[in-house]
């Protein structure tokens, strides 16, 4: 009888436990199949994103690599989700970026987590897609005017977030003029936002790291020596 009830629970076993145990040249098969047609390649229309030109390619730094330019603030993440800004971004390094070295030139100048930002996950999770020889032809990220979060969250978690060595390609730019020791000027539009928060924090150094607080927003304004906060107490009195 236990032999019996033996065989019977095997059996049992190997019928739930079946495709576990397909050949490996049939899962091979599908997976090649899933390569030979990549999503990215559809006919999905992305003329709305094109127009917003958070992600384009322009000019070369002095090294020779090839610019994509990512503006930050340019990118809607309330309303474009996840999956959608991976078929873009990758459509547009499949469609636009030629042979050879290339770089990112990320603008985080007044990016807004809430409504700017699509979170580290997601692209990570866009990293990831990207196929072995564009991760190698990545040489550095130009971080520009990163915030105090994002170094923290990059400096504690980027080295489990970020694999493929993206953590040590990462560039911090803390004020354009240590850009243009890389990137020629004129070989990447500034906008002209991030162009004024830099002047902002010529003044304001410590605005960016939290130190200094900002409750009446005077990022958005240049600070001059005759500047006191008396003149804003007294308007908010009055």
């Amino acid at each position: 009888m236990a032999d019996d009830f033996s065989v019977v629970v095997l059996a049992s076993d190997l019928g739930i436990d079946a495709r576990p145990f397909l050949s490996k040249s049939d899962e091979g098969d599908e997976q090649e199949n899933w390569h030979d047609c990549p999503q990215y390649l559809g006919d999905e229309d992305f003329s709305d994103l094109d127009v917003l030109q958070f992600f384009c390619l322009q000019g070369s730094d002095k090294s020779g690599n090839r610019i994509f330019r990512i503006v930050g603030k340019y990118f809607p993440a309330r309303v474009v989700s996840g999956e959608r800004l991976k078929k873009y971004i990758l459509q547009k390094i499949h469609n636009e970026l030629p042979e050879g070295p290339f770089c990112i030139a990320y603008m985080h100048s007044t990016v807004q987590k809430e409504d700017n930002s699509p979170g580290i996950t997601i692209l990570r999770w866009i990293y990831e897609d990207l196929s072995s020889d564009i991760k190698d032809r990545l040489q550095v990220v130009y971080f520009i005017h990163p915030g105090l979060r994002s170094r923290l969250v990059i400096a504690t978690l980027g080295r489990f977030l970020l694999t493929g060595g993206l953590y040590w390609k990462i560039k911090y730019v803390s004020r354009m003029q240590y850009l243009w020791d890389d990137i020629k000027k004129g070989e990447v539009e500034i906008p002209d936002f991030v162009k004024s928060h830099d002047d902002v924090l010529e003044h304001r150094p410590l605005t960016d790291y939290g130190i200094e607080p900002d409750p009446f927003h005077l990022t958005e304004v240049p600070s001059t020596s005759s500047f006191s906060l008396s003149r804003y107490e007294n308007r908010w009195v009055s």
